[in-house]
């Protein structure tokens, strides 16, 4: 007997690329933010076959609404969660805002007018850097959230 095999990924070669592109029209005024099918297919790069299944797959999953025709076929995009927002890099995730900060720290140690302020940048890339990616991402999390905790 043998094993299944698993299905072929969809997720990067896709789904994504459309839901990027259902992102970017929703987030675009001429489109008023509810963009039709029809401009999601060139705006994705894919054939309207491969999108139609996507748009299938990511209106179940909940990364996006759409409004149907008659048969059920999706005619018009009208929402996206926040999580195709943060997917798509709409919005800010943990992890990429932690990696601005470091990039930014260093940028900071390389432009200073002054050694002084250098060396405070460079101390400070370093520190951000020896704390962590998942820890650095745990307190971005915080900061994207409003959480920050009291002082003791």
């Amino acid at each position: 007997m043998s094993t299944p095999q698993p299905l072929a990924d969809t997720w990067f070669t896709r789904d994504l690329p459309v839901l990027r592109a259902i992102v970017r029209l929703i987030d675009e005024p001429p489109h008023g933010s509810a963009p039709y099918l029809g401009a999601v297919v060139p705006a994705s790069g894919l054939p309207k076959p491969q999108v139609v299944s996507a748009a299938n797959a990511l209106v179940t999953a909940g990364y996006a609404e759409a409004l149907t025709n008659h048969a059920g076929e999706i005619v018009r995009f009208t929402a996206v969660s926040g999580e195709a927002r943060r997917l798509t890099g709409l919005w800010p995730t943990p992890q990429s805002e932690w990696d601005r900060l470091l990039e930014q720290a260093g940028a900071r140690a390389a432009s200073a007018m002054t050694d002084v302020e250098r060396e405070r940048w460079r101390a400070f890339a370093d520190a951000a850097a020896a704390i962590g990616p998942d820890d650095g991402a745990l307190l971005m999390s915080a900061l994207i959230g409003g959480y920050v905790p009291r002082a003791r």
